[in-house]
């Protein structure tokens, strides 16, 4: 995870076999962790995230974390990658 700036706020690597949604979770919380144990005055309480984290993760992170997780899609009729 990156910050506006694409500095490294954290990261976490996974066995392939884990879906990006259920890694993100993990993320999520080890980024609550750090942010705890360095009594960081600002907190990251809004992200930007592609379609692939939609659905369950965007309730969890708002009701668990208090943190909202805003969904980027693709421009109506565009396809693959810039």
């Amino acid at each position: 995870m990156t910050d506006a700036l694409g500095l490294l706020l954290v990261a976490l690597v996974l066995p392939a076999s884990v879906q990006d949604r259920d890694g993100a979770k993990q993320l999520l919380l080890e980024l609550r962790h750090r942010q705890h144990m360095a009594r960081a005055a600002r907190r990251v309480r809004h992200l930007f995230a592609d379609s692939g984290f939609a659905g369950k993760l965007v309730d969890w992170a708002h009701a668990l974390l208090k943190t909202t997780i805003e969904i980027v899609r693709k421009p109506a009729g565009e396809k693959g990658s810039r």
